[in-house]
């Protein structure tokens, strides 16, 4: 049974190289102009499943997708996926490098890539764009001269590569996430994540040692922890965590009946197994 997928596009994102690892042949992948977007179409009904980043090793968390999980209608995790991410220059085919004064790029691949940009072309103007392929696919509009993208993007949209491999960190990784709407339950691997957001009525000193206690006293080892504004007034927040195992072992199950006891509301953002 084919598997329509949304995902952060346009064609040619690392996100879509990404899907192209676990997708088949026979699934539909369509992009969606921004995480948002990508969610929405799960929520709505219009994909069974969607794929978007949630972490790099380099510039950390994708704060969109973090948020977009917290609230709204409840989507859970179900799969994650992990990918080496390069970047290149590119312009189009008859653009002078010299003639380079404004750069497109996703705010995450431009902060990967100061120093090149520092030391090439350090009084040039950043653009940020939603993905970094929505800054190559934009080079055909002529309102800069050149992308920071992956090389993919190159050939998706007919461009010159530059310079490739600009990136400060030649180790770079990004986390991906599979997201749909909940009810199908992911049996236990033995090598799992659990994936929360959990909410604090009153905020008051130790609240966070309050509940990283819980998972210490369990013995449940955190693989993450993200604080997010809430939105409802200025210094409030919510925790988004990622714990090592799954909610069918006893230690997961345990810290989360010990969090329901001192947290307002806790969020499942799923049970999964870890990218291998």
């Amino acid at each position: 049974m084919s598997i329509k997928y949304g995902y952060l596009g346009p064609v040619g994102t690392f996100t879509e190289a990404a899907l192209q690892k676990i997708a088949s042949s026979d699934d539909q992948l369509i992009a969606y102009a921004n995480v948002t977007a990508a969610l929405e179409a799960v929520r709505k009904g219009d994909c069974q499943k969607a794929l978007v980043p949630i972490e790099n090793s380099v510039e950390g968390v994708v704060a969109r997708t973090l948020d977009e999980l917290a609230s709204g209608e409840p989507l859970v995790i179900t799969q994650e996926v992990t990918l080496p991410v390069s970047f290149a220059l590119l312009t189009l085919p008859a653009t002078d490098p010299k003639d380079i004064k404004s750069i497109a790029t996703h705010p995450h691949a431009e902060s990967q890539c100061r120093s090149f940009i520092a030391k090439n072309y350090p009084t040039a103007q950043i653009i940020e764009t939603p993905s970094t392929a929505a800054a190559a696919k934009g080079l055909t509009n002529k309102d800069y001269e050149a992308a920071i993208a992956g090389v993919n993007a190159a050939k998706n949209y007919n461009l010159k590569i530059i310079n490739e491999d600009i990136g400060d960190n030649q180790a770079a990784v990004t986390r991906f996430v599979v997201v749909e709407k909940p009810g199908r339950q992911i049996g236990a691997t033995g090598k799992d994540r659990t994936s929360l957001a959990v909410f604090i009525a009153i905020d008051h000193a130790g609240a966070l040692l309050e509940i990283l206690n819980e998972f210490a006293k369990h013995q449940v080892n955190l693989t993450f922890i993200q604080s997010r504004p809430t939105g409802s007034q200025l210094g409030h927040y919510h925790f988004i965590i990622d714990a090592e195992g799954h909610t069918e072992d006893a230690p997961i199950s345990a810290a989360l009946a010990g969090l329901k006891q001192i947290c307002e509301d806790i969020r499942f953002l799923g049970s999964y197994p870890q990218a291998k």
